[in-house]
């Protein structure tokens, strides 16, 4: 299961609206603060949603349990397969060398191999199903808990306008606030996760 997904439903849901105050930017030779630049009156930042993901520890904590499960169930079902194979290769023989008492013996084993095949399909059509949906209810939590973050933090920010870099062309670095946001992100999770 790819988690990119996750990004597409953040970036979708990234953009959120707040009011107040611009600081200044100033510039340190080894850390450079960057403050908001007004445009047109506005006071705006955006996030780099890609960066944001790929260092929040939710998000890395939840694309490895779901690439445990993932592989957990690939395994179950790998397994089921062979063994499935084995056997099938087994009737194969014995139908090749006339083991069989009848033909509706034969048929029989045929027809019972035929259902285990579906059942297996079955579970593997159950498997992505419930990673699918195990996927799409993370999305969502970290997509929420994304959203609900930065509200907080435009509480005492200020932005008019938070949008996600993904949908620009252009925007001066001096608007990134995504280093804040990561970090602040990162260490709720951490006190949550305690």
């Amino acid at each position: 299961m790819n988690f990119k997904s996750i990004s597409t439903v953040v970036l979708s849901s990234a953009m959120i609206f707040g009011f107040c105050q611009c600081k200044q930017q100033t510039q340190n030779s080894d850390n450079t603060q960057q403050a908001p630049v007004a445009v047109s009156g506005l006071k705006i930042a955006y996030i780099d949603v890609d960066s944001l993901l790929a260092n929040y520890a939710f998000y890395q904590d939840l694309a490895e349990e779901m690439t445990r499960k993932e592989e957990n169930y690939r395994l179950a079902l790998t397994e089921e397969n062979n063994k499935l194979q084995k056997e099938y290769a087994e009737h194969q023989r014995k139908l090749a060398n006339n083991v069989y008492s009848s033909v509706e013996r034969a048929q029989s084993e045929e027809n019972r191999f035929q259902k285990r095949n579906q059942a297996l399909m079955e579970k593997s059509d159950k498997y992505s199903q419930e990673l699918m949906a195990e996927s799409n209810a993370n999305s969502q939590k970290i997509s929420e808990t994304i959203d609900n973050y930065v509200k907080e933090y435009n509480k005492t920010h200020g932005y008019n306008l938070i949008i996600s870099k993904a949908s620009l062309l252009f925007a001066d670095d001096a608007l990134n606030i995504t280093a804040e946001i990561l970090e602040g992100l990162n260490t709720a999770y951490n006190q949550s996760s305690k």
